[in-house]
Formats: C-alpha cells, sequence, structure tokens
C-alpha cells in the first residue's frame, strides 16, 4: 500500500515536472537534445521554472499535445519496463521521474519525422504562392539584428511599394511557410523574411524554396555558440543565405563580414556602416549616407546604426529616393522588446529589452540606460542574464554585471542559470 501510494504521488510530481519541461522544448523550437541541455545547466531542477508561464507561456497546439502523449507514452514504457525487472513500482516510478528531461527528448526525436512531413503540406503551398505572386524576397540573418532591420526596412519600403513581412520571430521553416500562407497577398512587391538557423543546412533549406533576390547579413556575434561552437561556424551557416541572391548586403563594421564580403565576386555587394561614410549606405551619428554623399539626418533611430543603415541600403537598391528613405527612417518603429521605450503610470521611465541575448545588445542597453532619466535618478536593471554563449557564457555574464554595475543603482538577477556569473561580476 505505502509503495503504491508513493509511486502515485511519485507519477503526480512527474506530471507536474514533465509540463515545465515541455515548455522548455516549445521555448526552444521542438529541438530534441534542447532539453536535456537545459536539464544539465540547471542541475536537473526545473523549480523556478513555472508551469504555466509569464513570458513564454505554454501553448497546447496540436504538435504539443501529440509530444505531451508521446512522451507519456515512453514514462509509462520506462515505469513498465523497471517493474518487469524487479524494481518496486514507487523506485520505478522515481526513475522515470529522473529521466523525464531525457523523455521528452526522446518524444521530441521520435516525433521529428512526422511533424516534418506534416509540414511539407504549408511549404509546398507557399511555394506556390511565392511563384504565383512573384514578389521581390529579400532575405534577413545576423546573430542578431534581424528582426530590428525587417521592421525598419519595411516601413521605409510602405511609403512606396506594397510590401509584406514576416512577423515577430517567425524564422524557421514552419514560422515562414505560416508567414508566407496567411500574409503574403495578390499584388505584394516586396516580402521581407526573416531566417533564422540552429545549424548547418537549415538556411540553405529556406533558400530552396524561399529564394532571395536580396540577402542581408546584420552582424556575427556569439549566439548559439552551445550549437555551433565558434563564431565561424556560424558564419559558414549564415552565409548559406548568399547562395541564390542577386545582391548581398553585408555589415562592414563586422570584420569577419568584411572578409565574406571580399569572397563574393559573381553578386552585387552593398556595404554598410554605422562609422564609415565611404560605404555604400552608413547611418552615423544620426547622419544618413549613400555611396558617400550626406543625404539627410534624423534626430532618433529606433535600431542599431549598421541595422538602420542596411534598410537604408536595401530601399535605395529597390528604388525609394534617398529622400523618402530618410523621411521615413525618421519615424520608423522598434522591433518589439527590443529596447522599447515606456513611461509607467508612476512615471518610471521602462525600456523593454527582453528580447535582447546577445553582448553587443547588452552593451548598447547598458549605454541607453545611462543616457536615460535625470543624471541624478535611480537605475535599476533586472535581467537573467544571456544564454547559450558556449564556454564564453560566465565570463560574458560577469563583464556584463560589471559593466552594468556602473550605471545601474540596482541590479536584479531572475533566474538560476546565469545567477553565481551575475553576483560575481557585480
Amino acid at each position: 500500500m505505502i509503495d503504491r501510494a508513493a509511486g502515485a504521488a511519485l507519477l503526480v510530481i512527474a506530471l507536474v515536472d514533465g509540463v515545465r519541461w515541455l515548455r522548455v522544448a516549445q521555448r526552444e523550437h521542438y529541438l530534441s537534445g534542447s532539453v536535456t541541455r537545459f536539464a544539465l545547466r540547471w542541475r536537473w531542477v526545473a523549480l523556478g521554472l513555472g508551469v504555466r508561464g509569464r513570458t513564454s507561456k505554454l501553448a497546447w497546439t496540436r504538435r504539443m499535445r501529440v509530444l505531451a502523449f508521446v512522451a507519456v507514452f515512453i514514462h509509462v514504457g520506462i515505469i513498465l519496463s523497471m517493474s518487469a525487472f524487479g524494481l518496486p513500482f514507487s523506485g520505478s516510478a522515481l526513475f522515470a521521474l529522473l529521466l523525464v528531461p531525457v523523455t521528452v527528448d526522446a518524444a521530441l526525436l521520435a516525433t521529428a519525422p512526422i511533424e516534418r512531413r506534416l509540414g511539407g503540406r504549408f511549404v509546398r503551398r507557399a511555394t506556390e504562392k511565392l511563384r504565383t505572386i512573384a514578389p521581390t524576397v529579400v532575405a534577413i540573418t545576423g546573430s542578431y539584428g534581424k528582426t530590428s532591420t525587417k521592421v525598419v526596412l519595411a516601413h521605409l519600403l510602405s511609403g512606396t511599394r506594397s510590401v509584406s513581412a514576416s512577423p515577430a520571430s517567425f524564422n524557421n521553416r514552419a514560422g515562414l511557410a505560416r508567414a508566407i500562407n496567411e500574409g503574403l497577398s495578390t499584388g505584394t512587391d516586396v516580402f521581407v523574411a526573416e531566417m533564422g538557423t540552429y545549424g548547418p543546412g537549415e538556411i540553405a533549406e529556406l533558400c530552396a524554396w524561399c529564394p532571395p533576390d536580396i540577402a542581408v547579413m546584420t552582424a556575427i556575434g556569439p549566439v548559439h555558440l552551445e550549437r555551433f561552437k565558434n563564431e565561424d561556424n556560424i558564419v559558414k551557416a549564415k552565409s548559406e543565405i548568399f547562395a541564390s541572391a542577386r545582391t548581398v548586403v553585408v555589415n562592414f563594421d563586422d570584420p569577419r563580414l568584411v572578409a565574406v564580403a571580399d569572397s563574393v565576386t559573381d553578386k552585387r555587394v552593398l556595404r554598410v556602416s554605422g562609422t564609415r561614410s565611404d560605404a555604400d549606405a552608413a547611418v552615423i551619428d544620426g547622419d544618413v549616407y549613400v555611396r558617400g554623399t550626406k543625404v539627410g539626418r534624423v534626430e532618433t533611430l529606433a535600431t542599431a546604426p549598421t541595422n538602420a543603415a542596411a534598410a537604408v541600403a536595401v530601399a535605395i537598391e529597390l528604388g525609394v529616393s534617398p529622400a523618402d528613405v530618410v523621411k521615413r527612417l525618421a519615424t520608423a518603429p522598434g522591433a518589439a522588446h527590443r529596447l522599447e521605450a515606456t513611461t509607467a503610470a508612476s512615471g518610471v521611465v521602462v525600456l523593454d529589452d527582453t528580447f535582447n541575448s546577445n553582448p553587443a545588445g547588452a552593451r548598447r542597453a547598458l549605454e541607453l540606460l545611462k543616457a536615460s532619466g535625470s543624471p541624478t535618478g535611480r537605475r535599476v536593471l533586472i535581467t537573467p542574464g544571456m544564454v547559450e554563449l558556449g564556454s564564453r557564457q560566465r565570463a560574458e555574464n560577469e563583464a556584463f554585471a560589471a559593466d552594468a554595475g556602473a550605471v545601474a543603482s540596482v541590479i536584479g538577477i531572475v533566474g538560476q542559470t546565469n545567477a553565481a556569473a551575475l553576483a560575481a561580476g557585480a
């Protein structure tokens, strides 16, 4: 009786724990191995991760329901297998509980071929829609700056062209197909597609059915290093976006991308910069340059200068006049949750930068925090730190906390992933 009661209690705990790890699977785009990786990072404890969630709530989509069913099936199979070897029910349930992250990853691996096959029909529909409407396709990739560049570019083009852009961070196979199927309509002149990758071959596959006419590389940085291992691998994977493009736009301020630009000999290459006015397009301290000539000035930018310069270069390439580009750049919106400024009812200014997780973005956030408000006012930083930086994660978070200590009056650390590193650096 005690054995059954203990086993039943462990099953309930496993159910709650499983929901937490399913959230991780969904947040990590259903990639097999991602759940176990997070479990190892968190020492196999998900107690700090809520069941319902706040910033990334669990959505019980069809895919999630299938995944949950398969995970439960595997979990029960583990218990039955252990019981068959003579282990008590409570012991079998405890063993299965400890394997919940691995069980979710196993379910992800088992369902991946099915989901890919199901997703194929949406890709085929998107491919046909692109062929029928035949818009100019602009594809944007990079370690960071993709979404911000996309938002600004769509705004620059919308004054003179009919433009559709993939929403939010819809930058993988399923998201891009959905963006085309639901957002692309007859008469669209330009489709702006954000393309992301977690490994080699992914962008090449996207370009196979959504081939860009113009390809943009915003920047390269230590993002997703747990998957890529080093930045050279990131450059190689993201450079797949250039294969079918007739025009290539690269950030001339990034040394790695200068080398990439120099290696492209069979395409039109546009170099953009936030520091060099001799680039094909540049935005420097608010001044806008096109091929070395100043064409105007904007007082406030909603994104980093290099992102704005990339958008300017593409807009000019697509026939928007420099005067119109400058006029619309002055009113370009920023991407949601990327240094998005709001004022609370109490009068407190809030800078929402929750979708940024890279060293360059963190430095820019601190610069803006320092420049905001009264020189004598309090500045509070709330952060979980930066993730997926591989072997550099602790050092980068310590350095970030040290820099933040010189700017912020109070630093609030949330989550357990980088708590020790942030506390050491602060």
